[in-house]
């Protein structure tokens, strides 16, 4: 018995040793755990960092917007994203915003490092969640800056008279920059000049659709348009899946025909100009306001040209539907208008553009406008030069703005 009693009390001595042994563990490595409160700002940055992270960078703004107001759309962005990480009903972001509870005396120093970290981080949330604004090939160059006696949204501005030649206005004319679907002009003079069967079929493939920019197209693929339909839509309403179909379908590939677009920019004397492709979708595609000149000079002597670019509306049966497609310059539809060609064109690189031909106060004028920041000031430019021209005592007087350097 004796026996037994002290092997009962060994057994009691080790198991009492080790509860006290796992208590003393447990003490230390609770005080070193943070407490749940000063993750939060933590946890609710990372969830807007990964929120932010998901948003599009490089979302055009300013081109949809004259330039005066991209500051305020800016601001604006910055506060809507504000509000969201820091005003939100119950949002974790939100205790951020708000002085952290005081812990004892032992970890206020820790508590404030863990909250200044976590408004970093915050703080850095919400700068990303700010959409960045794209500039323009012009905006960057400086070009905007370059005032004239109209006051033009346009960065670039070329105003001549096609019978006499005479440049009416001149502002950056000489700057290369890119063009947009301003391209498409000489992809229909090409298609028209090489003399196609017209009512040829030709059907829209993966081929034609759009990874550059990846924009939309009511032309799926698999749709079978004649060529004639195709060139209308290319010209009137800057269809880029047409454009492309076009380039692809013309004799020898689409590489002869990016090749010919060249050559015959060389033959018009267009030395600035240069082509990768016929949508005007690569921001490669770049000219020059006077060789854009020299190009609607000569696309509006080809009576295809006029009609498909002035065309109001057109009508194409696919399938079983009837597509309604309208042109991209509402100016065409003015009564306050007489336009004998005419092109808009639109990427960030290249921002609004416009070419045409029109008849104003007698005198027969082609116009272009490049690199314009607002969706609607290439048109109140030209809406400017025909009043500026109209008002011209006997209808001659040209002002001008050289290119800087």
């Amino acid at each position: 018995m004796p026996l037994l009693r002290s092997f009962r009390l060994a057994k009691l001595t080790q198991v009492l040793s080790l509860a006290l042994l796992s208590c003393a563990l447990a003490v230390p490595a609770a005080q070193a755990a943070p407490k749940k409160d000063a993750k939060k700002p933590v946890a609710a940055a990372s969830a807007s960092s990964k929120k932010a992270a998901k948003e599009p960078a490089g979302k055009v703004r300013v081109a949809a917007e004259p330039k005066a107001k991209g500051a305020k759309v800016a601001k604006g962005k910055q506060d809507k994203a504000e509000a969201k990480v820091a005003g939100k009903k119950g949002s974790k972001a939100a205790v951020v915003a708000k002085a952290e509870k005081p812990e004892k005396a032992s970890g206020k120093k820790r508590l404030a490092k863990a909250g200044a970290a976590s408004a970093a981080v915050a703080a850095a949330a919400v700068a990303t969640a700010v959409e960045p604004v794209r500039q323009s090939y012009g905006q960057m160059a400086g070009l905007h800056s370059v005032s004239d006696p109209l006051d033009l949204q346009s960065s670039v501005a070329y105003v001549i008279d096609q019978d006499t030649h005479e440049v009416l206005l001149s502002k950056n004319d000489q700057a290369v920059l890119p063009i947009a679907s301003l391209t498409k002009l000489m992809t229909g003079l090409l298609v028209s000049q090489a003399r196609l069967p017209m009512d040829e079929m030709i059907t829209i493939t993966q081929d034609d659709v759009d990874t550059e920019k990846h924009s939309s197209s009511r032309l799926r693929v698999g749709t079978t348009l004649t060529r004639s339909e195709m060139m209308h839509l290319a010209l009137m309403s800057s269809e880029n899946r047409a454009a492309h179909a076009l380039g692809r379908t013309y004799p020898g590939g689409l590489g002869q025909f990016v090749q010919q677009m060249n050559s015959k920019a060389l033959q018009l004397g267009m030395k600035d100009t240069r082509y990768v492709e016929p949508t005007g979708l690569s921001s490669s595609n770049q000219s020059s306001a006077r060789d854009l000149a020299r190009l609607v000079a000569v696309a509006h002597a080809d009576p295809l040209m006029r009609e498909y670019s002035t065309s109001h509306g057109y009508e194409v049966a696919v399938g079983r539907r009837t597509l309604q497609f309208n042109n991209t310059n509402r100016l065409v539809k003015s009564d306050n208008w007489d336009i004998g060609l005419q092109k808009t064109g639109y990427i960030s690189e290249a921002g609004r553009c416009l070419v045409m031909q029109a008849q104003v106060s007698g005198r027969k004028l082609i116009m272009v406008f490049l690199d314009s920041a607002g969706k609607f000031s290439r048109l109140a430019d030209a809406e400017r030069v025909r009043h500026w021209i109209e008002a011209m005592p006997g209808a001659s007087s040209s002002i001008g703005q050289r290119i800087r350097g």
